[in-house]
């Protein structure tokens, strides 16, 4: 059993998804951000940088393993799945996993930030940050130019990348023309791991939608959906 401490972002979908391809049995533990849950002391014995996601896994005597990447690398060998077992695939399938970790998380993060949340709109810092995910969306691409997934077959690699990539819109990334990632994408927005994934530990599409309808209602217009 998997004790999955968790909220609803990318880096925290990237191991749901990861536990619902794999079929793994874990109970949802949802820490809110805004409240400052992943501060608490109680949660920093499991992750001492105090983010999500983080397991617990209690068939290794209560192993707590935190950094999205680690838990998915974890868990891929802990089933022999999602992760080829030569050293020639496994190399590749890190590789994209840490280009996703070093490079699009990272840069889609900050577009988020200074795109959405930051007071100051400061338009060479956000035009920075979305034209730099634009450019590692675009080297996604050509690599699926020549590759229905990013590592042979279907992988953490993929699952990763595309956690952060589905929600480009959001950061404010154009992916206008990229045709071979809009392909992978709707490939694995197909799956069913990838659909029950996202929706833990809550399903924020369909909150939002609901907040739409009643903001609608409220104005006493038509539905916004």
């Amino acid at each position: 059993m998997i004790d999955l401490y968790t909220a609803p972002t990318p880096n925290g979908h990237k191991v749901s998804v990861t536990l619902e391809e794999l079929g793994l049995d874990y109970t949802v533990h949802l820490l809110s951000l805004t409240d400052g849950d992943q501060k608490k002391d109680s949660f920093l014995k499991i992750n001492p940088n105090g983010r999500i996601p983080a397991i617990i896994d209690h068939d290794l005597d209560g192993l707590a393993i935190f950094e999205s990447g680690a838990i998915m690398i974890h868990l891929a060998e802990k089933t022999g799945r999602l992760m080829p077992s030569g050293a020639k695939g496994r190399s590749q399938v890190m590789q994209w996993l840490m280009f996703q970790m070093g490079g699009l998380g990272p840069m889609m993060g900050q577009a988020n930030v200074f795109h959405r949340y930051f007071p100051e709109k400061i338009q060479v810092v956000i035009d920075r940050y979305q034209n730099e995910s634009t450019r590692l969306l675009g080297v996604l691409d050509k690599h699926l130019s020549d590759h229905e997934y990013l590592a042979g077959d279907y992988s953490i690699a993929d699952i990763a990348n595309w956690c952060w990539a589905r929600i480009h819109n959001w950061s404010g990334a154009d992916i206008t023309g990229l045709d071979n990632l809009q392909r992978w994408m709707q490939q694995i927005d197909e799956r069913p791991a990838a659909i029950a994934g996202i929706k833990v530990p809550i399903d924020l599409a369909a909150l939002m939608a609901s907040k739409k309808e009643q903001e609608a209602f409220k104005k006493g217009g038509q539905s916004l959906l």
